[in-house]
């Protein structure tokens, strides 16, 4: 459909040093997700903070990396949950898509993690992955479980800043990333099962219509993260196939970043200098490339102090 993008070789930036390897422990997650392969460190969900440290969380061993801009790393949390998804507000606390437990909130500044919303109504979410905050306050996440095209059950939720829950989307085989364009009226949503990303358009109350394909995909196991660059350009992981995709504003690939370290690409973040670094989770390490592009301002760090009101 088009012709082949330059492409890039990743680099790494850091790999958890083996004092923070995890050894002689089950996890189930790694016994379905990785097939019992060994995981001393499985990474996702890189997020910045203010002060330009990489937060990135480990999810079988409930972990939390803090990675300072000359990579050294240190274990601020670990608890009993499956953290997937992380995002930082503005005032300064991480919210987490927890496949466990849930939506969750860490406070870096006391280490202290509590849950935010355990489920919907009274059910239990399947697997949450990954979210992402609006300007408003609002935060729009992830339940993916165990879906695929085989129970295309999946969904999208927002949960606006007045703790109402609404499901945007329930037949998605396998959500995954999201991001928000910058008028925060469309979600990009990586479908990983369907191997595409999915254009969600947002109108009135929240609601969505005339969803379809943005970018179809092929080979490997799908889209995983995605990041956002500030000219509307998508950074795409394609786990499975160990690559990371740029395509441009309009859907075409500009760049394909290549990873030397297997092909579990799994999550990026815009972030360095002039925010055109991209960095990169894979296994137990992180990686970094340089783009032509420039990553969006976070909503996390919106205009607005609000924050979603914990549902029940």
């Amino acid at each position: 459909m088009f012709a082949p993008p330059p492409a890039v070789q990743a680099e790494e930036f850091v790999r958890i040093p083996s004092e923070f390897h995890v050894k002689g422990r089950r996890s189930t997650w790694v016994d379905v997700q990785l097939h019992g392969a060994n995981a001393p460190a499985f990474l996702e969900g890189p997020s910045f903070d203010r002060e330009g440290n990489l937060w990135v969380v480990d999810i079988p061993w409930g972990r939390l990396f803090k990675i300072t801009p000359d990579a050294r790393v240190s274990c601020e949390l670990e608890y009993d949950g499956e953290p997937n998804g992380l995002k930082f507000h503005r005032d300064g606390r991480a919210f987490i898509a927890d496949c466990k437990n849930g939506l969750m909130v860490f406070d870096p500044a006391t280490g202290k993690i509590e849950p935010f919303l355990e489920r919907a109504l009274v059910q239990r979410f399947k697997g949450l992955n990954d979210l992402v905050f609006a300007s408003n306050g609002d935060v729009y996440f992830t339940d993916q479980g165990q879906t695929g095209l085989h129970d295309a059950t999946g969904k999208l939720y927002r949960l606006d800043r007045n703790g109402r829950l609404d499901c945007l989307l329930s037949n998605v085989p396998s959500p995954n990333g999201l991001v928000l364009n910058e008028k925060t009226n469309t979600v990009f949503l990586a479908v990983t099962r369907d191997n595409a990303i999915w254009r969600v358009p947002l109108v009135r109350d929240g609601l969505v219509t005339k969803v379809g394909v943005y970018v179809q995909m092929s080979g490997g196991g799908g889209p995983d993260g995605v990041a956002l660059g500030a000219d509307g350009s998508l950074a795409v992981c394609h786990v499975g196939l160990g690559a990371v995709w740029i395509f441009g504003p309009t859907g075409e690939p500009v760049l394909r970043i290549n990873s030397a370290h297997g092909n579990m690409t799994t999550n990026c973040a815009f972030g360095g200098a002039q925010n055109r670094r991209l960095f990169i989770t894979q296994g137990c390490s992180v990686l970094m490339a340089d783009t032509p592009v420039t990553g969006a301002r976070m909503y996390s760090h919106a205009e607005e102090d609000t924050l979603p009101t914990p549902g029940h």
